[in-house]
Formats: structure tokens, sequence, C-alpha cells
């Protein structure tokens, strides 16, 4: 994580909301999997990121968690997290992807403890009607391989970037985050058929910036749901010359663990937390086939050998 989490108590957290109070602040609501998580900031550009990204929740909505992004020169950037009434504030915070991140952490603190659906940093998308998420540590190809992925016939984006699960009879069933997506810049020299959305996109500091997929992909690109079926871990690992395999779910499992479960935005890293992620994961990865994909081979046949594993090849 690049950015330190402290958990403060209410007198801490009323202090600072008291501080807020004489700022004229910017506001707006995000539908978050119907987790009402409200930002305020003193920067109109943040406010617009954010509504370009998130589904929109009703302003007589009242709000299960709030953001305040603050600017205070005499600290570094960092988060102060009341974890009882689900309030954080943001010290300096000048990367838009930090604070949408910290806003699903917390829609995910608030879903897991409250109704028993887990948050999952990772793309999934809806094959020909069945589940495919890629999970992985950064820089290892996610985005670049699920977009990819969105190519191919009777495909749906659910998320390219954070997912919720939750678990019946069936298959895990699987809700996305987010209307748009926080896109890098380089998409379309990966992917041609996505240049005309670089060309329309605003990109932020970090050459990154809001897209909708539905410009370049059609209306019905994206779904809210859909049930999972393939789990594909990505890995980049020069020196194993091993390209793809099958995993049991202890052997992934423990991949996950050993790279903090791929999420560095966990708000909330107690044992009692960590515990309930594992057995999470243990269920999940249990529930589906899982993969394995070192991603040293070039985007495209890296996309190829993805489609094999989970029964496309050729498409």
């Amino acid at each position: 994580m690049g950015y330190p989490v402290e958990c403060i108590g209410n007198e801490r957290s009323l202090e600072l909301r008291e501080l807020c109070g004489g700022k004229r602040l910017y506001d707006a609501k995000a539908d978050i999997d119907g987790i009402c998580v409200q930002l305020f900031t003193e920067d109109r550009e943040t406010v617009r990121m954010w509504n370009d990204n998130f589904y929109h929740m009703s302003d007589r909505v009242r709000a299960h968690a709030k953001l305040y992004c603050i600017k205070d020169d005499s600290c570094p950037m960092h988060v102060e997290y009341d974890l009882e009434s689900s309030i954080l504030f943001l010290f300096n915070f000048d990367y838009y992807g930090w604070i949408k991140s910290i806003a699903l952490g917390v829609a995910g603190n608030i879903l897991e403890d409250a109704h028993g659906i887990h948050p999952v940093h990772g793309a999934v998308l809806d094959v020909d009607g069945e589940g495919v998420t890629l999970i992985a540590p950064s820089k290892t190809g996610k985005t670049t391989q699920s977009w990819g992925l969105l190519r191919l016939p009777n495909t749906r984006l659910i998320s390219d970037d954070w997912y919720f699960v939750s678990f019946g009879r069936g298959a895990p069933m699987v809700s996305g985050s987010e209307k748009n997506c926080y896109i890098d810049a380089d998409i379309g020299e990966v992917w041609s058929e996505y240049r005309e959305l670089v060309e329309q996109v605003r990109f932020d500091n970090r050459g990154r910036g809001i897209g909708n997929v539905r410009w370049v992909a059609g209306e019905d690109s994206i779904a809210e749901h859909t049930s999972m079926k393939h789990i594909v871990l990505l890995k980049r690992d020069p020196k194993d010359p091993e390209v793809v395999r099958e995993l049991a779910a202890e052997e992934a499992l423990a991949y996950l663990e050993a790279n903090d479960f791929c999420n560095p935005h966990q708000l909330v890293r107690n044992p009692n937390r960590v515990d309930r992620r594992r057995e999470f994961f243990r269920r999940y990865l249990s529930e589906c086939t899982v993969h394995m994909i070192n991603t040293i081979r070039p985007a495209e046949e890296t996309q190829a050998v993805i489609r094999e594993a989970i029964g496309r090849g050729g498409q």
C-alpha cells in the first residue's frame, strides 16, 4: 500500500469533522453494490472523475460511509479511519486512483461485515454465460488481459478492477462495482480496438482516466452480474519457463496469501480480517477451475494462453 492507514476513535473523528465543516467542499454520492459512499473534497476535478466512475446514489439516501479529502501541508499523505462510523479522512491525496480504491475498500468492509459479501481486487467478465476473473499483483497484466478478453464474442465486462462475491447453492455469484473504468493511456497501443476510446478520455497526472467502454464495444458490453467459473491467477516471473498450469485450491491460496491477496487497498489487516479473507478465498478457489498464467510472453501470446485455459482457444 502506498499510504499508511491509522484507525482512530470518536474523539479524533469529531475533531476532524469539525475541521472539515469549516471548508467549502464539493460532495457526491456513489452506489457501490448497494452501499452509499459519499465523497467530500475541495477539488472539482476529483468530483468529476468520481461521478464518471461510479453509479450514482440518490441524494436522499444517507451515506453508509464518508470520505473527506483534506489538504494539510503540516503532515504527510495518510488515512485516518473511524471504524465505528465508517468515516475516513484522506490527507494530501492527489491521485484519484487511490481515492476510488479507498471508497471500494470501505464499501467492501461493510458488505463483508454486515452481509457476508466478499470483495476481490481483480477483473471479471462474463464470457458466453461463464464468469472469468483475472487476479494478480500489480504490473502483471491484469487490466491488459481483461480488456483483451472483452474482444471475445458474446463477452461482457463486469469490472476491470474490483468486484464482490456471494455464495449460494450454485456457483459463486459476482457483481460489479463501477459504472466506468479507470484506464491506462496505453491500452489503445496494446489492443487497437480501444484507440478510439483513449482519444476521448481526459487523463490525469498519472496517465489514467475514466473511460466508457460502451463507446467502442457497444451498450451491451457491460453486465452487472455473472456466476463464476474460471479463476485465472497471473504472475510475471522470467525465471520460470512454465507459462500455464492448473492449480489446486490450496496451492492457489498460498500464492494469494504470499501476495497480500493481490489487494494493496485492504484498509484493515487485523488477524480476524485476514482469517476471514483466507477462508473466503479457500471456498472461492475450491468452487472454480484455477489456472496460473505466467505473463512473460508478449500480450497477444499471453491472451491466447488465457483463452485456451478457459476453453476459448482459437477465438
